[in-house]
């Protein structure tokens, strides 16, 4: 099992600018992720998926994390939408 705190960290030293937000879902292997950052600008959400799950390569194939439910965004897109919030 990995933390959330590990899970954090690993995607931001692959996505240094991120602001990374991680919640446990279930027990420590069902996590929810939401990551923003500029890398994604231009970027397909499947380019931009896979990213984050590069950073998280070693954790899910030794199924420390089991499922994620992952969520990506522009700083532009984010903006918008937290102001819904």
């Amino acid at each position: 099992m990995v933390s959330v705190q590990q899970v954090e960290k690993m995607i931001k030293e692959k996505l240094p600018d991120a602001e990374v937000i991680v919640r446990d879902l279930r027990g420590g292997d069902h996590l929810e992720a939401i990551v923003v950052s500029n890398q994604f600008v231009g970027q397909t959400m499947v380019k931009q998926h896979q990213l984050v799950y590069d950073a998280l390569k070693e954790a899910m194939a030794s199924e420390a994390i089991h499922a994620l439910a992952l969520k990506t965004y522009t700083p532009a897109k984010w903006e918008t939408i937290s102001q819904t919030v």
